[in-house]
């Protein structure tokens, strides 16, 4: 009922750019976070935080969302200055982070070859990724990947299998509300966060490499 009253009121031009302003957004119960990414931004910062961050060098691939995070040294890259395919930095991290970066590489096993190679023995690497999820060009989309494909992926390309933790979410409702290209911020009263394992919008590993 909420959901088909918001898309009444967002045919008001009024309305819509009410709904721009962060405080009414929290008031009528919307989040910071879409809904696609809610339930796995907290699992993979439940699987960090057991790592004990505030020991760890971390590298981000591509962003910045893990700035604030608390660990002892923190480094990103950005492409195309740094392309993960081709490129390997000279320092070795405790933990490289990519989150909604491997499903637009041309050659993905390369990248995780060279996440590999920047990783100290015993560190470990997080990845997080797609999967029922439209086509979405950046500037490229090109691999999804089940929890089953990406343990194997990343064993592959030298992870251990038995030290890799993976967990999926998804359901539904989410899955057809981005097909509908709805990307809706979280909203407490009318997203589900249920979650249906064979419609799973995200996916992700967080695996350890060797000593």
């Amino acid at each position: 009922m909420l959901r088909a009253f918001d898309r009444v009121l967002l045919k008001i031009p009024v309305w819509r750019r009410v709904r721009q302003h962060r405080g009414f957004r929290a008031a009528y119960g919307f989040e910071e976070t879409l809904w696609t990414r809610k339930v796995a931004d907290q699992q993979v910062r439940r699987l960090i935080a057991t790592l004990g961050p505030e020991q760890l060098s971390a590298l981000e691939i591509s962003g910045s969302v893990w700035r604030d995070s608390g660990f002892k040294s923190y480094r990103q890259t950005t492409f195309p200055a740094f392309d993960i395919c081709a490129d390997v930095l000279p320092e070795r991290f405790d933990l490289v982070i990519a989150e909604h970066i491997f499903e637009h590489l041309l050659w993905p096993s390369r990248a995780a070859r060279n996440v590999l190679a920047m990783i100290r023995p015993g560190g470990h690497f997080l990845i997080v990724t797609p999967f029922l999820y439209r086509v979405h060009l950046n500037p490229v989309d090109c691999t999804r990947w089940t929890e089953t494909g990406l343990r194997q992926f990343l064993a592959e390309c030298g992870f251990r299998p038995e030290h890799t933790t993976t967990g999926s979410w998804g359901n539904r409702e989410c899955v057809e509300a981005t097909f509908r290209r709805e990307f809706r911020l979280f909203n407490r009263h009318f997203h589900s966060l249920e979650n249906e394992p064979e419609y799973p919008i995200v996916v992700w590993a967080l695996a350890r490499a060797p000593e």
